[in-house]
């Protein structure tokens, strides 16, 4: 892994061709230098064996130049040449002199004359290879400017050196093989320090919790792996907290009852929580970047969050939405801005309770002025009617009276009835809650309205006398016994029957239904029934004497006791309420 590293690679090769390129050049400098000193030893030792030659000179006679010069040549281990001022050779120890041209342009033959001694490394063509040249002036016969040159071959020389080169080029390796393996070790544990150091910074972000960097060393890599186990540790924290927030979000977002869609600047949905998925009749959230036309079917709503999206201003609106759940939504839309794009937010309010109240004040409002205008009406007619003379007729007078009384009556039943109503919906307890027999009430009940059966033709009829105790107001729930019986009687046919049954259901509660073979009543009204003042045929309801708010009493008392009416009717056939309460055990 390490070897494959780039950094390592740079870091190695770089060491390596700096240490190469250092070598290298002290490699130069040393044989260079080594050279020059070699030659100045040459030129050294040819000059302490010039200066003897020279001292001997002056005692060789002319005919004796030529074997002077072979034995100083051997005894000083180098050419020796003799020269004349006219630069011509009077003596070689390696050559003819007869046959050798005229010295006096050769440059260390110049620079004596001018300088006492000369020398110079060049190729002679006498003897066709490079010679270390070294001349004196000196005296001969007693004439002055004779020149006597001394010459070393140089492949001596480069013997010396490349024996000197040799052991520099190896101590070079030597030393470029130390510096490399120390350039490798060095390297490879920086790199591995440096891995260490990215793997952490690249598990920050996955695990902010992971252990901390060891600091095995107080320098730069050291203050870094300390800087990152800082950061480490303010990140965890930072997650931490971003993920509490987004835990306190979530579960607050997800609590509320209001739906709540979130979208970006491309109609994708961002956000949605689950009253939003239950508006729209979505069981599964949606994928991340869900395009809004896949999940909101209703063209206003996405009308509304385009429009926001473009004017950057907040709007409202109130939508039917059809789902599994359909209902009425009052939605606030508003720009929705963060830094690096724009969105749009919309919260829905279910306001279907709201309308469907708003419509039963209506309702009510409507059918209480309804209600109280006829028999107003009536008695107020009647009354002008006997004031201006009708008081003194025999024949209608006790006619009229009786209207009104009866009219005052229904007046007096809808007062009643207003006031139970009131004072169920309060939430106000009339009295202790007492345990008492369902079949007691039941009986008390159909003892009641066994008169009107009578005098209508209804019979009265009663299966399964299953009893139990349950905890409430009796004489509450002996009301709504007398409301569904008094219904079944009235709304029925002569030779009709009402037909009352308890048992215990499945869940331990009781069941108790009154079951009529009358009018029944049309599907359409069966969700409406147990509203205040809600009448299937109106007309036949105020020829009963009804109120309309009998089944209204009978939900809410139910309901008190923390039961449930429910109800079957078959057009033509009659109709069935179901009371389910729960049992008190004794």
């Amino acid at each position: 892994m390490t070897l494959r590293s780039p950094l390592f690679r740079k870091l190695f090769l770089g060491a390596a061709a700096v240490t190469c390129a250092a070598m290298a050049g002290l490699g130069f400098y040393l044989t260079r230098f080594t050279a020059s000193r070699e030659i100045e030893s040459v030129r050294q030792k040819l000059e302490a064996s010039g200066s003897i030659l020279a001292a001997e000179l002056a005692n060789v006679g002319r005919e004796r130049l030529e074997a002077w010069s072979h034995d100083a040549g051997q005894r000083a281990g180098a050419r020796v040449t003799l020269i004349d001022p006219s630069g011509k050779v009077l003596a070689d120890s390696e050559h003819d002199p007869e046959t050798m041209e005229n010295h006096a342009g050769r440059p260390e033959i110049r620079e004596a004359l001018a300088h006492t001694t000369g020398s110079s490394i060049r190729h002679s063509a006498t003897l066709d290879r490079d010679l270390c040249y070294f001349a004196f002036r000196t005296n001969y016969d007693g004439q002055p400017g004779y020149v006597l040159r001394l010459a070393v071959p140089l492949e001596d020389l480069e013997v010396a050196e490349r024996a000197v080169r040799i052991r520099i080029l190896s101590a070079i390796i030597l030393a470029a093989l130390l510096a490399l393996g120390f350039a490798f070790y060095f390297s490879r544990t920086l790199t591995r320090r440096i891995e260490r150091l990215v793997n952490f910074a690249d598990g920050l972000v996955g695990n902010p919790s992971q252990p901390a960097l060891e600091v095995p060393a107080d320098d730069e890599l050291g203050s870094l792996a300390r800087a990152l186990n800082r950061t480490a540790r303010q990140l965890h924290d930072l997650m931490e907290n971003a993920r509490l927030e987004s835990a306190r979000r979530e579960a607050i977002l997800a609590s509320m009852i209001e739906g709540v869609l979130a979208v970006d600047d491309e109609m994708r949905v961002i956000f949605s929580n689950d009253s939003l998925l239950r508006a729209v009749g979505r069981k599964e959230p949606p994928p991340a970047n869900f395009p809004l036309a896949e999940l909101v079917r209703h063209p206003d709503l996405r009308d509304l969050l385009a429009t926001v999206l473009r004017t950057e201003e907040p709007r409202r609106l109130r939508l039917r939405l059809s789902s599994f759940e359909p209902g009425i939504y009052e939605v606030q839309a508003a720009p929705l801005a963060s830094p690096s794009r724009r969105g749009a937010l919309a919260i829905l309010h279910d306001v279907t309770d709201l309308e469907r109240l708003e419509r039963i004040r209506k309702d009510f409002v409507a059918n209480v002025s309804h209600e109280l205008r006829t028999p107003l009406t009536a008695i107020r007619g009647y009354a002008e009617t006997l004031l201006e003379g009708a008081i003194e007729d025999p024949e209608n007078n006790r006619k009229f009276l009786e209207i009104i009384k009866a009219h005052a009556i229904r007046l007096s039943n809808i007062a009643s009835d207003l006031l139970t109503l009131s004072e169920l919906e309060s939430g106000q307890p009339a009295g202790e809650p007492e345990t008492f027999s369902v079949g007691e009430a039941m009986e008390a009940a159909l003892r009641t309205v066994e008169s009107e059966a009578r005098l209508r033709g209804v019979k009265l009829l009663r299966d399964g006398e299953e009893d139990a105790i349950v905890l409430g107001n009796r004489v509450r729930l002996e009301q709504a016994f007398i409301n569904l019986l008094d219904n079944g009687i009235k709304f029925n046919r002569a030779g009709g029957e009402v037909r009352v049954r308890s048992a215990r259901a499945s869940n331990g509660k009781i069941r108790i239904t009154v079951a009529d073979t009358g009018i029944g009543i049309p599907s359409e009204h069966l969700g409406r029934i147990f509203e205040r003042f809600y009448r299937v045929d109106r007309a036949r309801s105020r020829e009963m004497g009804g109120t309309g708010l009998g089944l209204s009493i009978v939900r809410h008392v139910v309901e008190r006791m923390n039961g449930t009416v429910s109800t079957e009717s078959h057009l033509g056939k009659g109709s069935t309420f179901a009371i389910l309460l729960p049992v008190k055990e004794v």
